[in-house]
């Protein structure tokens, strides 16, 4: 049972019940709440790999998000740009900005970090709201097309279109899994446990940092970009602290720092949401206990219970059988 649980077999049955999903139901309701959970499980991976992989958490995720999704926007819709190269363009200047910004946040550390993204957070939202000529305010950018066709393949269907964002899903799962198991995931994990400890190793902190930092943005400006062509219109409230809220819920539930912890918790919390549909109003007095349970009894949400599980049953199978040698 316990290696049932672990990372990998979770994240590869999640994924093909994706891939069988639109077979198992016929209704386009459904389908389309998943394909919109699709969008911010890749949006909730770029937070975990700043958040939970080198332990800085940014509230600006959101607003880079809103980025990504009014440079799709704008590009194709005030521009003319045809949509595969808005598509492209996206999360680059995503990426681009990230840098520019993340220049001067990591020269912060801890919670003067995460004050100064929230700081940037804000003003992203202001700069869409206010700036009315270009972003078109608060009464928001419409027209925005959906997926143009790839020869003879269509995406006029919402099932076309949950098998479009799922490509990208496991694209981005994919990398992710890549990054982590590599040296420069290694290093991200180093300047998490102790950033002097990984400096005395010959580690440059600043440079991981940066790197962990604009990798984030560019999975924030992907799942953005999907989300304009997907929606087809935006306003300024996808940059709205609510968003940064459900973002870090949905991370936190799941598991921060774990490969499968994003799937669960935003499935998980799309679901109940779904089911409570009543309580909308009260879903921060709902979801607040929650959270505050979850950070006191497993800090690593319920990919990482299920670890520490493992943990403990392997340890406890390792001393039954010595005290078996023993006797």
């Amino acid at each position: 049972m316990a290696t049932f649980f672990n990372q990998r077999n979770v994240v590869m049955g999640l994924m093909v019940l994706a891939i069988l999903f639109p077979f198992i139901t016929q209704n386009n309701y459904y389908i389309y709440v998943i394909t919109l959970a699709f969008i911010w499980i890749i949006a909730v991976y770029g937070l975990n790999l700043i958040a939970g992989y080198t332990g800085y958490l940014s509230f600006a995720h959101a607003g880079f998000f809103a980025i990504g999704a009014y440079a799709m926007g704008l590009l194709s819709v005030k521009a003319g740009i045809g949509f595969w190269p808005a598509f492209l363009l996206a999360p680059m200047i995503t990426t681009a900005i990230g840098f520019l910004l993340g220049i001067i946040a990591l020269r912060t550390k801890e919670h003067f970090f995460a004050i100064y993204t929230l700081c940037v957070g804000y003003i992203i939202y202001l700069v869409i709201d206010k700036w009315d000529r270009l972003t078109e305010g608060p009464r928001g950018l419409m027209g925005i097309p959906s997926p143009a066709n790839i020869g003879p393949i269509s995406f006029s269907t919402p099932v076309s279109q949950y098998y479009f964002v799922l490509f990208f899903l496991l694209l981005t799962i994919f990398v992710m899994f890549r990054i982590i198991n590599s040296l420069t995931g290694r290093t991200f994990l180093a300047v998490r446990n102790s950033e002097i400890l990984a400096q005395t190793i010959g580690v440059s902190t600043i440079r991981t940092k940066l790197v962990s930092f604009v990798l984030s943005t560019f999975f924030a400006g992907l799942a953005g970009a999907l989300y304009a062509c997907f929606l087809r219109f935006l306003g300024p409230q996808i940059s709205s602290t609510a968003i940064m809220f459900d973002l870090l819920a949905y991370l936190i539930v799941g598991g921060i720092g774990t490969l499968s912890g994003p799937i669960i918790g935003t499935l998980l919390i799309v679901f109940i949401t779904q089911k409570l549909q009543f309580l909308q109003e009260y879903r921060m007095l709902l979801f607040g206990p929650i959270l505050t349970l979850i950070i006191i009894f497993s800090p690593r949400g319920i990919a990482g219970f299920f670890g520490n599980w493992k943990s403990i049953r392997k340890e406890k199978r390792m001393i039954l059988q010595k005290n078996k040698k023993a006797a």
